[in-house]
């Protein structure tokens, strides 16, 4: 089904405001947004992360009287459980919202192993949080979904927050917008210049998406195990906490995070621990393209996120940045003379190799192999 259906159903229902977390399910929904609305309009916000998302749609519904609607991957539901029954619920403030859903790890539907099981509890989750739910399938009709879509809205009259659930493939465009960025540097040339500045006791904790994918790839092209690597598959915004835990144990080991800007963006309060905490021994470098390239490229916060600014007043000892091979090759080498923790953001371009490939290794392999290591 086009995304536009439901964005023409959603404004005959009064439904006028969008905000969200991209996902790959929902790139249909995301492509068509941003078309109609951009994201620095009044009817379009692209969150920080799910429950961030939900706030919003409360305060537009306190100030309007209209219900929002919230996307995101079913991961995000872990961050909107808070709000969701402390907030909207209709114990609460009854607050209205439509959440649209994408089903990554759908059983029977093979996926990456870190959307196993939320894609197995999705539904029954929805079910224990009292949320009235229905699923958009590929073979849904535009006149079957008008029907799913009028059980949903009856329950938004209700004061209570429902959900479509949208199966792979289930939800698409027709408008392809150009996402990008005017950067040269690639995140995989990025990704290899660092790896190829740290010393061989150094060990890495890399974000979730295509960035893991890349530092795997680079191993494998440089003839390398992978056992400094410890590949975060999931858990978007947790690298960096990761890193410190291990920092905080492994004190005369340097510890580098290969992170996104959207995965600081999502949980930012990291920054804050990791400056009051100040492992010498942690370098968190923010590979930062403006997007969230990995589920489609919509922009993250419009590109403005100032993250040096953010990184020096959570008290980082050193702020540096790199835009360019010449600048990220000499800036990586002079880490080693540093104290930490520093902060190196590194400006790149969107994209990545089409043929690029995913771990061949477990999560648990991975993670057994990354604690020999560091108990070596």
């Amino acid at each position: 089904m086009f995304a536009s259906v439901l964005l023409d159903e959603c404004r005959k229902a009064g439904i006028d405001f969008f905000t969200g977390v991209p996902d790959s399910f929902l790139k249909g929904l995301c492509d068509e947004l941003y078309d109609r609305f951009g994201t620095d309009g009044p009817s379009h916000i692209v969150a920080h992360n799910e429950g961030g998302a939900l706030g919003l749609c409360a305060g537009h519904y306190l100030a309007t009287g209209h219900p929002a609607l919230c996307y995101m991957q079913n991961s995000g539901l872990g961050n909107t459980v808070n709000p969701l029954t402390s907030l909207t619920d209709p114990a609460v403030y009854a607050i209205p919202c439509l959440l649209v859903i994408g089903w990554r790890g759908e059983p029977g539907v093979k996926d990456e192993p870190q959307h196993v099981k939320q894609g197995a509890v999705t539904l029954s989750q929805l079910d224990l949080l009292g949320i009235p739910r229905a699923t958009l399938s590929p073979d849904t009709s535009d006149d079957d979904f008008r029907v799913l879509f009028g059980v949903l809205l009856a329950a938004l009259c209700e004061g209570k927050v429902a959900a479509l659930v949208v199966r792979k493939g289930a939800l698409v465009s027709d408008r392809h917008p150009a996402y990008g960025n005017n950067a040269v540097l690639t995140r995989e040339e990025a990704a290899d210049l660092i790896l190829r500045a740290a010393s061989p006791s150094d060990c890495f904790v890399s974000t979730t998406g295509k960035l893991s994918r890349e530092v795997f790839e680079l191993r494998e092209k440089h003839g390398e195990d992978h056992r400094r690597d410890f590949l975060t598959v999931g858990s978007m915004g947790h690298a960096s906490m990761i890193a410190l835990g291990v920092a905080e144990a492994k004190p005369d080991r340097r510890v580098w995070c290969l992170d996104g800007d959207g995965a600081v963006l999502m949980h930012l309060g990291s920054l804050a621990v990791i400056g009051r905490r100040s492992p010498k021994n942690l370098i968190h470098v923010v590979i930062n393209n403006g997007a969230h390239e990995t589920v489609g490229g919509m922009p993250v916060c419009s590109g403005a996120l100032n993250i040096e600014a953010l990184a020096k007043a959570a008290g980082y000892r050193h702020v540096l940045r790199a835009d360019s091979a010449a600048t990220l090759q000499q800036t990586a080498e002079s880490l080693a003379s540093l104290q930490g923790p520093v902060l190196l953001e590194v400006r790149c371009a969107c994209g990545a190799r089409k043929d690029l490939g995913r771990p061949t290794t477990t999560p648990v392999q991975n993670r057994d192999a990354f604690m020999s290591f560091l108990n070596a």
